[in-house]
């Protein structure tokens, strides 16, 4: 993952996207292939190469309609094709703080 200050470290090793928030209420939102924005993981436009990371990284900087903070995350494509965050970062901000843990984690219950 890069920041657009750090774009010389753009180093995508698989699938990824380019996520940032909306400025108007922070929604999570992904670059899709028509230059636009979309709140749709499903839609967001799959780069494999570090050129084309930065190409599309570089649109979303230049577009600067509606979005904040561009950057390039990870994917993973299923069998059935569908796209899903790449990381558990992404998870947490895709889906918020509430994520299935395992249940024998070795920590203490309270109740």
């Amino acid at each position: 993952m890069t920041s657009p200050l750090e774009q010389k470290k753009i180093k995508i090793s698989g699938p990824s996207i380019v996520t940032a928030n909306r400025t108007w209420d922070g929604a999570v939102i992904y670059r899709t292939a028509g230059q636009g924005w979309s709140n749709e993981l499903g839609d967001a436009a799959i780069v494999r190469t570090n050129d084309d990371a930065r190409a599309l990284l570089a649109e979303s900087v230049a577009d600067d309609l509606g979005a904040v903070g561009a950057y390039v995350a990870p994917v993973a494509i299923t069998e059935g094709g569908r796209i899903e965050p790449g990381n558990l970062r992404e998870q947490i901000r895709r889906s918020g703080v509430t994520i299935g843990l395992p249940v024998s984690i070795g920590l203490p219950v309270q109740v």
